[in-house]
């Protein structure tokens, strides 16, 4: 009879990088389901069968752990908006960027509680992992920068726009994530009907 291998042991097969996300996806399917508490080393150790040595040398310690979460949940978010083809109409990318939040956010929604709620009381991300973040905003503001170039906006400050669409989009977010959005399709393209008629000329 085959014997069934842990999620460490399948990970291990694929090298040291499959061992960290397979770690973290276990701490933050922990900290979504069964809140802070479950944040032990020991615990998440128990869950993907392998002893508390492997998290110690690939963190550090809890806090490590919660700046590895952190910087994870951005670096997923990052590549999904960069992911995003250019297009000739700066307008279509812009769009599409949105689009790509909404599906970040429904594909990863423990890393998304972490990364914009506050499942973890008192944590603050360090400089390191701050510094990881904040490209995400920068592929926004390029992209709304592309329209202001192209003479599509009003007269506003692109970072200004792009820091209320950033708004906008996680307002719809978190409605939807919390199940108050039965035709989300429908708001998200009202939306953007609504956010075109405020920005463009």
């Amino acid at each position: 009879m085959a014997m069934t291998l842990s999620a460490f042991e399948q990970a291990r097969l694929h090298g040291e990088q499959a061992i960290r996300t397979t770690l973290l996806d276990a701490a933050s399917h922990l900290l979504a389901t069964e809140g802070v508490q479950a944040l032990a080393l020991r615990r998440i150790a128990a869950e993907v069968g392998c002893s508390t040595t492997v998290l110690y040398r690939l963190f550090g310690n809890k806090a490590g752990l919660l700046e590895a979460l952190y910087a994870e949940g951005f670096e997923r978010f990052q590549r999904r908006l960069a992911a995003v083809p250019k297009d000739p109409d700066p307008l279509v990318h812009l769009v599409g960027l949105s689009r790509a939040y909404r599906e970040n956010a429904l594909a990863e929604r423990n890393y998304y509680k972490l990364m914009f709620g506050d499942p973890i009381p008192g944590f603050q991300p360090g400089e390191e992992a701050i510094l990881q973040a904040a490209p995400t905003f920068t592929i926004l503001q390029e992209a709304v920068a592309d329209c202001a170039a192209a003479d599509l906006l009003i007269d506003a400050e692109p970072r200004h726009i792009a820091a209320a669409l950033w708004a906008a989009m996680h307002g719809f977010v978190s409605l939807e994530l919390a199940g108050h959005l039965p035709e989300p399709e429908a708001v998200l393209d009202t939306m953007h009907r609504t956010i075109a008629g405020q920005f463009l000329r």
